[in-house]
Formats: C-alpha cells, sequence, structure tokens
C-alpha cells in the first residue's frame, strides 16, 4: 500500500505503547507493523515552527476575507469624493469577489508548478501593493483598477495557505485542527471588516480602510521565507492558457449572472450571462479530459467523499451568505439600526461560528466526520427555520440566537468539509484542490446571494401595496427594493411616507421569512441525503485511511 498520508518521513515506533510485537496504539486506530504488513508509515507530528508557520499563514487568510467586508461603510465617504455612478459603485463592489472566483483554480494549478510558498510571498506583494493603489485611488475607474488587482492578489493567496497546511499537518487531528484554526481566521476576518472600517473612517481618509493590509503583508513577507517550506511538485506541467481563459471567462459570467439577478431580479442578462458560463464551462470540462496538463484534475471527483465534502463545503456557503444579506438588510433598515449598531449585533453569529470552527477538531476525534457534517446541516436548518418562522416578529430576540445555530452549524460543515477535501487529494493535487474547495465556497455565496435574494424581492413586489398620488419614479424606486421605498420616503409629505415605510418593512420581513424558508428546506433535504450518503462515504474513506479525518 502507498504512503498515501503525504511525505515518506518516519518517526520512532517505540514512542506508541506497544500491544504485542506487530500491533500499535496510534490514534485509537491499530497499525499493524508497516514493513511485515506494508501499512503506510505513521506520519510525525509537527514541530513548532509548522505552529508558528501556522500562524503566518493566518495573516492573508484573514485579510483576504476582511477585504471583501471592509469597504461596506466607506462607500458613502467614497461616493462623496470620487463621484462613482452607480454602476461604478457596484463595480467597485463586486469586482473584488468576481476576480478571485475566477483566477482561484489557475492560481492553485500555477502554485503546485513554481511553487506555493513563492507564490504566496509573490502574491503578498502585489496586495500589498494594489492596496496602496487603491488607498491613493483618485477616480472611480482607479479603484475599480486597484480592486481587481486586490481579486488576484488574492487568490494567490487562499490556496497557497490551504496547500502547504496540507503538507506541514500531516496527522489528521493536526491537520484538522489546523483547518479549524485557518476557517476561525477566515470567519473572524469577515466580522472585523465593517468593525475595523467604522473605527479607521471615524478618524481617517476613506484610503485607510486599504492602508490597513500593508502592515499585514509586510510581517508575510518578511516571516514568511523563515517560517513556511516551499513546496513545489516536480511532476507539474505546464499550465493551460486556453482553460485558463475558458475557466475565467465562464466563472466571471456565472458569478455576474448571479449578482445580477440578486439586485435586479431575472431578466435577459443574467439568463444570456448564465447561458454564456454553462457553454464555457462544458467546453472547459470537455477540454480538461483531452489536454495533456489539465487545469482540474477530474479524477479528484472520482472520490465519493471529495464530491460530497465539496457539495456540503458550497451549500453551507450558500446558505451562510444568503442569509446575512437578508438579515443584514433587515436589522438596518427595517430595525432601524446603524451600520455599527447593526454589525455589532452580527458578532455573536461570527463569535458561533468561531466556536464552531475551533470545536470541530475535538468532535471528530470521537465521532466521523460525515456525521458531524450532517449534524450541522441540521443545525444550520434550525438556524434558518428559526428566521423563517420568527424573525418578522420576535426582531433582534429570534435573529440573534438564530444566526448563532445557522453560523455554528456552518462552521462545523466548512472546517470538516475542508479537511476531507485536502485529505482526499493526493499531496501534488494539493494546490488544485484547495483552489477548489475555495471556488465552491465562492460560488456557494455568490448563488446564495442570487437566490435567496431573489426569492425575498419576488415575495417583496408580490406583498407591496403603493400608496395613491406616487409619480413614475416614486413607484419605481419603491418596487425595486426596501432601500428604494426608503428613498422615496424620504421625498413625500410625512404621512404618505410613514404608510410607504410601513408597507415596505412589512413586504421585506415577508420576503425575509419566505426566503430563509426556502434555504431551510434545502437544507433540510441535503441533510437527509447526507446522512446515507457523505457520512457513509466519508466514514469508509476515513476508515480505509486509517483515521477519522485523514
Amino acid at each position: 500500500m502507498s504512503n498515501i498520508l503525504g511525505r515518506p518521513r518516519l518517526i520512532c515506533i517505540d514512542r506508541y505503547k506497544k500491544i504485542d510485537e506487530r500491533i500499535f496504539v496510534y490514534y485509537n486506530v491499530h497499525y499493524i507493523n508497516c514493513e511485515r504488513a506494508k501499512m503506510p508509515p505513521i506520519p510525525e507530528r509537527a514541530t513548532p515552527r509548522e505552529w508558528m508557520g501556522l500562524a503566518v499563514l493566518a495573516l492573508p487568510t484573514l485579510l483576504v476575507s476582511m477585504d471583501m467586508t471592509i469597504l461596506y461603510l466607506a462607500l458613502p465617504s467614497l461616493s462623496m469624493e470620487l463621484h462613482p455612478s452607480g454602476a461604478q459603485l457596484l463595480w467597485i463592489s463586486d469586482i473584488y469577489a468576481f476576480v478571485l472566483a475566477a483566477v482561484l483554480i489557475p492560481m492553485g494549478a500555477l502554485g503546485d508548478r513554481i511553487g506555493r510558498r513563492k507564490l504566496l510571498l509573490w502574491g503578498s506583494v502585489g496586495f500589498c501593493a494594489s492596496s496602496i493603489f487603491a488607498g491613493f485611488a483618485s477616480s472611480a475607474e482607479q479603484l475599480i483598477l486597484a480592486r481587481a488587482l486586490l481579486g488576484v492578489s488574492g487568490a494567490t493567496l487562499l490556496p497557497s495557505t490551504l496547500a502547504m497546511i496540507r503538507h506541514m499537518f500531516l496527522q489528521p487531528q493536526e491537520r484538522t485542527l489546523a483547518i479549524g484554526i485557518w476557517a476561525t481566521c477566515f470567519t473572524l476576518g469577515g466580522v472585523l471588516g465593517p468593525l475595523l472600517g467604522g473605527v479607521l473612517l471615524s478618524y481617517f481618509h476613506w484610503g485607510s480602510v486599504f492602508f490597513a493590509a500593508v502592515p499585514i503583508m509586510l510581517v508575510l513577507v518578511l516571516a514568511g521565507p523563515a517560517l513556511l517550506p516551499e513546496i513545489r511538485e516536480p511532476s507539474s506541467r505546464k499550465v493551460d492558457a486556453t482553460s485558463v481563459v475558458q475557466l475565467m471567462l465562464a466563472v466571471l459570467a456565472g458569478t455576474y449572472a448571479m449578482k445580477d439577478a440578486a439586485s435586479h431580479g431575472v431578466g435577459w442578462i443574467p439568463v444570456m450571462l448564465l447561458v454564456v458560463a454553462v457553454t464555457l464551462g462544458a467546453a472547459f470540462l470537455r477540454r480538461q479530459k483531452s489536454v495533456a496538463s489539465p487545469l482540474v484534475q477530474l479524477a479528484l471527483f472520482r472520490s465519493t467523499a471529495f464530491s460530497t465534502a465539496m457539495t456540503a463545503n458550497a451549500l453551507a456557503l450558500f446558505a451562510w451568505v444568503g442569509a446575512s444579506l437578508l438579515v443584514a438588510q433587515h436589522i438596518q433598515l427595517v430595525l432601524g439600526l446603524r451600520a455599527m449598531p447593526a454589525a455589532l449585533w452580527m458578532l455573536p453569529s461570527a463569535l458561533a461560528c468561531m466556536a464552531g470552527c475551533l470545536a470541530a477538531p475535538g468532535l471528530a476525534r470521537s465521532w466521523w466526520s460525515g456525521r458531524i457534517i450532517t449534524v450541522g446541516l441540521f443545525l444550520a436548518t434550525l438556524g434558518l427555520g428559526v428566521l423563517a418562522a420568527l424573525a418578522h416578529r420576535a426582531g433582534l430576540a429570534a435573529i440573534v440566537p438564530a444566526m448563532m445555530l445557522l453560523g455554528f452549524g456552518v462552521s462545523l460543515i466548512v472546517t470538516l468539509s475542508t479537511d476531507i477535501i485536502l485529505s482526499e487529494a493526493p499531496p501534488e493535487m494539493a494546490g488544485s484542490a484547495s483552489s477548489l474547495s475555495e471556488t465552491a465556497a465562492d460560488l456557494g455565496g455568490a448563488l446564495g446571494v442570487a437566490v435567496l435574494g431573489s426569492v425575498g424581492l419576488a415575495v417583496y413586489r408580490f406583498r407591496m401595496t403603493l400608496p395613491s398620488g406616487m409619480d413614475s419614479g416614486q413607484r419605481a424606486s419603491a418596487m425595486d427594493g426596501l432601500s428604494g421605498a426608503v428613498h422615496s420616503a424620504a421625498s413625500m409629505p410625512d404621512g404618505t411616507g410613514a404608510w410607504l415605510l410601513e408597507a415596505a418593512r412589512s413586504a421585506h420581513g415577508q420576503g425575509l421569512g419566505i426566503a430563509t424558508g426556502v434555504g431551510a428546506m434545502l437544507l433540510l433535504v441535503m441533510a437527509f441525503l447526507s446522512w446515507s450518503t457523505i457520512g457513509c462515504s466519508l466514514q469508509q474513506s476515513t476508515k480505509f485511511k486509517g483515521g477519522n479525518n485523514a
């Protein structure tokens, strides 16, 4: 049997309790003497250098997720200075995530070829330079370009961090703990983004939200060469440029279609873009079967554990990102909280996410990872169910515990499914597997915004009633969403405006309930299916590998 655990390093077998001359205990798994039974050798424990390296890898993970949300509170300030059009403002907000999703897989393949530490360090330099460019941008066009460059640089960081964790932590339980810490940092970055942005904007220019990345990246560039190993796969071939273009265009078209459908409803533009994305995606998959150096190793998907873990990961982000968007709008526009208090009320759900990420490794020591993922799906379903039933009536008293349930369940799913994805992939495919995992998560989040956002908007428009005396512009704005209704109400007489706001808030609350109800039903179906598919397949896989999460 080949060494499926990675590097062929061995440690002294005498460190483990001897049952007889041939059987040893290692993490509650009986290993027969490797030489006699040809079993895989026991992997070496991580040294302090690996754990210090994990702390360094946490920095870009924290920063990439922080950059997705730190701009939220800065948009009004930069709008007053740069005067972007409505379309330009959307591109400033969205292009980072678009480009990040489009180039994750090519960057993962590039890291396998040139070295993951080299890609990480050069990406850190690029992220630092792009952040400075964004902070000093003097026009909307410059800021859009800077955000796109940040997306390219960010795509070099995430696959590199996960792929290096796969090689640095060979023992299954240590690797699961390392991925739990990685997922905690990713979650924490998304929460700290608006909070840090609010603090910086209280004292400094809007460009300061980008300058915050510079010292973090400098620490990574200086400490990385000393603490991180260089990992390169000599068998990696030249990256296929045609595959890169096909994949980038397919992901860009698909992501933009989902974002446009969430913002403006289903129309001919998102439908056409979705057709383009599907066509290019099909051409990309056909090419991967025939090209000498495929960008994505389709053989990875032959593993049921890999495929089902990828599905669970994407579905978890579908629920979390879609629900978070609707809840954030509800807290600010229906309950009337400002951005900073709204961010603070979302903090308990982020803490629940962090608790789930850190609890997952301990739970995986005593229970099958596949079963824990199923439990996470049930918890997430319960959280969405509470939102659907009570959020509109009970307000924050229902929203906060529901989002905590959702966050804890999602964090269990993401942590363990990511661990399984990396464990199932051979070491030489670690970069590709990492980028596939991140792309699935990013597309899952975009799909959650599109599907749940579109459902909520459709219900809002169906339930919305308008007072008489509104002109065509006010009617169109009010029917475009709750924020448009708030804008229209500001230009109307007090009595009519108050009536419009009450009707809009009621319609939005009903949309929140039905959209989260749809999400809960999808998760519930997946949870029941996973009990017999994901759980069993992962149990069989981990039994074969010799541990819970190997």
